[in-house]
This record gives structure tokens, C-alpha cells and sequence, in this order.
């Protein structure tokens, strides 16, 4: 077998994406095999991933007190200190969990334009020591590795101004330090566009929304934390409430 020249945590052009085994992360479905929840209402937000609901809180801060065992989010450093980082303090953010048996392609989930998008170098294979051993890499870690591992932001600012401005992170776990960005800024996105993959293993994913926008999620019956199961790729996720304009 030939030896792969190692590439640095962060690099989208990670040498492993070109391997033949990587052919299994990034397949495709058929067309018609996750179909968009109800693709001309755009109040109904669509699940980003074939994923497993692992965190929702609302009322992330800019910053937040560190607990031991607690992996509390802060916005600053899982944006990097980005500019558009202040719409989203207190407000919503979903995280979940790809399988290494899943479908890694990231799928739009609101129709919108993008607006920005951002590649983030970080490490791999970090955990918070508070978690103790966990075989199977960060799993335990994933609020904690949403500030520290390779990842990146898209912006996209939804058609439904009750959603206005919100951002998906593509977060690499473990070995996984390829977000590969398929979408470009100005780009005009419907529900269940695919924007970007990851390649070669499982990781983890965020959806951020500003503290206006009011929610109601639809997590098909489960609790978030690490014993969920997959929620489809483009099925319903969230639907908006109108406000009063």
C-alpha cells in the first residue's frame, strides 16, 4: 500500500480525499431518496446533514464561563472572531453528529443567498481531559472541539426575512480536516442545494440563528445527546414563527 505524505490539520486539500476509500464518504444519494420537506414553504427548516441531534441551547453568548465537564459554547471563538459574529449572541444553536456510517455531503437548509463563507484552520484528534477516555475520538467533545478543530462558516441569508441571517458550520472530527466548500458568495440557494462535504470519516455540524428568530424544532421524538439516531438529510428540522413586522 502506498504511504500518504502527511498534510497539515486545516488543509482543504487534504491528501486522504483522493484515496479510493474516500469514495464511500462522499457518495451520492439518488435523486428522490431524501426528499426536501415541503419545498415551497419556507418556513420549514431542513436538516443540513444525515445526522444525530447532539446539543441545542439557546442563548449562547459571546463568551461563556468555563465548567469543568460542562463544554459551554462561546461564539467568539467557534466564529473566530468573525464580523458577523454579533448578530447571533443569544441566540439558538443546533449541533449534531455524522456517523463515520454516514452521508457526508452538507445539503442547504433554507432557500437564500450566501453570503460568506470562511475556511477556519484547527487541530484534530483534541478532547476536553474532563470527558476521560473516549475510544472513539472526540465524540464526547464535540461542544469543545466547535471552537478548536478545523472547520468553516457559511453565511446565508434566508428568503424568509423571519430567519434574516443564519450560518451552518461544518465542524472535522478526529482525522477529518477537509471542509470542502461547493458554494460561492452572491450564490442564490433553494432548500436542500448541496453546499460543501466532508471527506474521509465522521464529524460534526452547527446551525446558528439570531436570538429574534423563534423556533420550534422538530427533533423526530428524540432527546439530544450522544445516544440519538440519524434525523434524515432534508427532513423537517425546525419551523419559524412569523413576527410582526
Amino acid at each position: 500500500m502506498q504511504q500518504l505524505p502527511l498534510a497539515p490539520a486545516g488543509s482543504v486539500e487534504l491528501l486522504l480525499r483522493d484515496a479510493p476509500w474516500d469514495d464511500f464518504f462522499t457518495r451520492q444519494f439518488r435523486d428522490g431518496i431524501r426528499p426536501v420537506a415541503e419545498p415551497n414553504n419556507d418556513a420549514v427548516i431542513v436538516n443540513a446533514c444525515e445526522s444525530a441531534p447532539y446539543r441545542l441551547t439557546r442563548g449562547v453568548q459571546l463568551r461563556d464561563k468555563f465548567w469543568i465537564k460542562a463544554q459551554p459554547y462561546a461564539l467568539q471563538f467557534m466564529m473566530d472572531g468573525d464580523p458577523f459574529t454579533e448578530h447571533f449572541i443569544g441566540g439558538t444553536v443546533y449541533q449534531a453528529f455524522l456517523s463515520a456510517e454516514s452521508y457526508h455531503r452538507w445539503h442547504s437548509p433554507v432557500c437564500g443567498r450566501v453570503i460568506k463563507t470562511r475556511l477556519i484552520e484547527g487541530t484534530y484528534y483534541s478532547e476536553t481531559l474532563a470527558e476521560g477516555a473516549d475510544t472513539a475520538g472526540p465524540n464526547d467533545s464535540q461542544g469543545y472541539i466547535a471552537e478548536i478543530a478545523t472547520r468553516c462558516l457559511i453565511f446565508i441569508e434566508a428568503d424568509n426575512p423571519d430567519i434574516g441571517l443564519m450560518c451552518f458550520m461544518a465542524i472535522g472530527m478526529a482525522e477529518v480536516s477537509t471542509c470542502d466548500i461547493r458554494v460561492y458568495e452572491g450564490q442564490h440557494l433553494n432548500k436542500g442545494d448541496e453546499i460543501g462535504m466532508f471527506h474521509f470519516g465522521g464529524s460534526t455540524h452547527c446551525l446558528f440563528f439570531q436570538p429574534q428568530v423563534q423556533l420550534e424544532f422538530d427533533l423526530h421524538g428524540q432527546t439530544p445527546g450522544l445516544s440519538s439516531s440519524n434525523i434524515p438529510l432534508n427532513a423537517r428540522l425546525a419551523t419559524v414563527s412569523r413576527r410582526g413586522r
